[in-house]
């Protein structure tokens, strides 16, 4: 038997084993699952982007167990299995590619996914192009996903040069908001345009905004805690020292990564 199969069929003999036996098991329900999904999804984009092959793997576990979990539960109440499961996503797979199991031509992957949004609302009945957008995501990842989405049917700018004179003019009109004294609301919605555009260019430099900021992040917090751990050192709080000394051991850390 191919070893791939063989270790899935394992994972649903242990399943099915837990589901009788074990008692935090057999308690659980598709949705006392979810906020652990949810977590497990967290924790293997960290491994991704730390780039850590071996969490990457244990994390991807993690989560084939819970798709394991989730059909197994929905399989005892009669609604579905975790064949009906995969035999849904192969047959999406091949609607969605007709570029590999049809005739249609698609030789970049721009193509494809312009072909994507149409077969999405073709042939899947999507009402809307952005309805397959979930309302949960992150504000910066859903810009993203939206844009791509709305690029996916032509709607689109033609290059980045004038997605940059959208952010340049975005930030004009930011700062004029600011410098007249306007409103929290109105300077609320300059910030969200300036940062959808911002979005957008970064799509058009194809590096993913979220990714981008998360890494940022990483590089802040590692770096802060060089100032701490430098204050630590010297016998002193945070609060004790001046912005002067703090910068001085921000740009030893930058010399340090």
């Amino acid at each position: 038997m191919d070893k791939r199969l063989e270790a899935f069929r394992r994972l649903l003999d242990i399943m099915d084993e837990l589901r009788k036996g074990c008692p935090w098991d057999k308690k659980q329900t598709i949705e006392s699952l979810r906020h652990l999904t949810i977590e497990e999804v967290f924790e293997l984009s960290e491994a991704v982007l730390a780039n850590d092959m071996q969490d990457v793997r244990k994390e991807l576990g993690d989560i084939i167990m819970h798709i394991v979990f989730y059909s197994k539960i929905a399989e005892e109440k009669g609604l579905f299995d975790i064949s009906d499961v995969i035999n849904s996503i192969c047959d999406k797979l091949i609607i969605r590619h007709p570029h590999i199991f049809g005739d249609v031509k698609a030789e970049t992957a721009e193509a494809v996914l312009e072909n994507w949004e149409k077969i999405k609302i073709s042939k899947e009945g999507n009402k809307s192009v952005l309805g397959g957008v979930p309302a949960g995501l992150p504000p910066l990842l859903k810009a993203y996903r939206m844009q791509e989405k709305a690029s996916g049917v032509g709607f689109d700018w033609n290059n980045k040069e004038e997605v940059w004179n959208k952010v340049e003019e975005e930030i004009r009109e930011l700062r004029a908001e600011v410098d007249n004294g306007s409103p929290k609301d109105l300077v609320e919605n300059e910030l969200g345009d300036l940062l959808f555009a911002i979005v957008n260019y970064s799509r058009f430099l194809k590096v993913n905004p979220d990714d981008a900021l998360e890494h940022t992040n990483r590089k802040f917090k590692s770096r802060f805690q060089y100032i701490e751990q430098k204050a630590a050192e010297n016998g002193k709080s945070l609060l004790d020292m001046n912005i002067d000394e703090m910068e001085s051991f921000w740009q030893e850390a930058k010399k340090n990564e």
